[in-house]
């Protein structure tokens, strides 16, 4: 059975910032082996970064690892242009990188920690700064990733709910701006996804309660319409679908990935 996403990318280049191992490994995944593009890789983690673009380089996709701060407008910039010096073009830019929360109430949580949590949509707006003009040449798209947060009322999230929901603001405006241009700004909003880092927190989540993660998990997933959760290749084939020529009259819009948990 073919991909859902199966060529939809096929001759573009496509940047992925923050590749971490789950949902960021999912992206860069599913645009070069299953949507066929060219890809960037972009994090902190050179190792990673090398490793990934080994594995991926054999699917015959061209894939460049440039191990990046995301948070330093020099090394942004010399990443745009490690790109463009090896592909020619960008077209599509998936932004998935951003803090992790803090998880404690916003009354409690210290101003250094939210301004901490608030760099991942300065990061996104230098990110998109600098690849504007490409973009634009291409008439590309750009597709920030976000979070359910901004839509349920989980408590302990105060901060990350701040950051999301301006990543999300920051997100439609460059719709706004970029739209004369020819380039589409979209975002993603994933719930719970299931993978390492949930299987983990639904794990402490049991031992704490004194049960099973089996039944962390199927309470969660109780709670959405399909009753389960999205994997991470699913929450990126609706990220690649807003990248694609597919999705080529959507901008400014935000697309919940959540099974059903949230509606919008």
């Amino acid at each position: 059975m073919s991909s859902p996403v199966s060529g939809v990318l096929a001759g573009k280049v496509v940047l992925v910032a923050g590749v971490g191992p789950g949902l960021g490994r999912a992206l860069a995944e599913r645009s070069a082996a299953a949507a066929g593009a060219d890809l960037v890789l972009a994090s902190r983690s050179a190792v990673r970064l090398e490793e990934l673009a080994g594995e991926l380089g054999t699917t015959g996709n061209r894939v460049l690892a440039v191990p990046t701060d995301l948070t330093d407008p020099a090394a942004v910039a010399a990443l745009v242009e490690a790109t463009l010096a090896e592909h020619g073009r960008l077209d599509a830019v998936l932004h998935n990188a951003y803090h992790a929360p803090s998880r404690e109430p916003l009354l409690d949580t210290g101003l250094d920690t939210v301004r901490a949590e608030l760099e991942s949509p300065l990061m996104a707006l230098e990110l998109v700064r600098r690849c504007a003009p490409a973009l634009a040449a291409s008439r590309g798209a750009v597709v920030v990733m976000n979070s359910m947060i901004i839509r349920n009322r989980l408590p302990g999230f105060g901060a990350y709910r701040m950051t999301k929901s301006s990543l999300l603001a920051l997100a439609r405006s460059l719709s706004i701006e970029l739209g004369p241009q020819g380039v589409r700004v979209n975002s993603v909003a994933p719930g719970y996804i299931w993978a390492d880092a949930v299987r983990d927190s639904f794990a402490k989540a049991a031992r704490e309660r004194g049960t099973t993660p089996d039944a962390i998990h199927d309470e969660i997933a109780g709670g959405t319409d399909l009753r389960r959760l999205p994997r991470p290749d699913e929450i990126a084939d609706a990220a690649l679908f807003l990248a694609s020529d597919l999705a080529r009259a959507v901008t400014g819009q935000c697309l919940d990935v959540t099974a059903g948990a949230t509606h919008h």
